[in-house]
C-alpha cells in the first residue's frame, strides 16, 4: 500500500475530490485512488463516493458513454478494445453494454473501413495474402468484431 501524500479529513478532502470529478468524467476505483492520496479509504473513502454520485459528480454509466464514445470516435476503437479498457477501469456490465450501445453504427463503421484502408496504402508488402494477413492483424488489434472485420476485408480489392 502506497503512502499517503497528505492527511485531510472528509470535510477538507470533498472540495478537492469534486473538483477533481468535475474537470472530467471519472470511475469510482480513480477516486478511491486519489482518496488514499489524501489518506482516506475504507468507509470513509465509501462515504465520500455516495455524497459524490448524490451530488452527480460521480456517473459510471456517464463516464463508461464518454469513455466508449471518445475511444470510439478519436482512437478508432472497436468494441472489444473499448470493453476490455472500460473493465479494466473497474465498470459494470451493465454500464458497459449502455456505453457500447451509445456508439452511432454508421460511424462506427465507417472508421473501420478508413483505418483498413488507410492501413492498406500503407502496407509494403506485394503478396496479396500477406497483405491481406497484415490488415488482419491491425485491425483486430484496435478490437473490432470479427465479422466487421472479415466484411470489411472481403469488400478491398486484394489482387492475386
Amino acid at each position: 500500500m502506497k503512502k499517503p501524500k497528505l492527511y485531510l479529513t472528509i470535510k477538507e478532502a470533498y472540495p478537492r475530490i469534486a473538483s477533481f470529478c468535475a474537470y472530467q468524467e471519472r470511475t469510482q476505483q480513480e477516486v478511491r485512488e486519489r482518496l488514499l492520496d489524501f489518506g482516506i479509504d475504507g468507509e470513509e473513502a465509501e462515504e465520500v463516493i455516495v455524497m459524490l454520485m448524490g451530488d452527480n459528480y460521480l456517473n459510471e454509466s456517464r463516464f463508461a458513454v464518454t469513455y466508449a464514445g471518445g475511444k470510439s470516435r478519436i482512437k478508432k476503437w472497436g468494441k472489444n478494445k473499448i470493453t476490455q479498457a472500460l473493465k479494466q477501469k473497474g465498470i459494470s456490465e451493465n454500464c458497459i453494454k449502455i456505453a457500447l450501445q451509445e456508439i452511432d453504427k454508421e460511424t462506427y463503421y465507417s472508421n473501420l473501413v478508413a483505418l483498413a484502408e488507410k492501413k492498406l496504402s500503407l502496407i509494403k508488402e506485394t503478396n496479396p495474402l500477406v497483405r491481406k494477413q497484415k490488415l488482419l492483424q491491425y485491425i483486430q488489434t484496435k478490437g473490432y468484431e470479427n465479422d466487421l472485420v472479415w466484411e470489411v476485408l472481403n469488400s478491398l480489392e486484394f489482387r492475386v
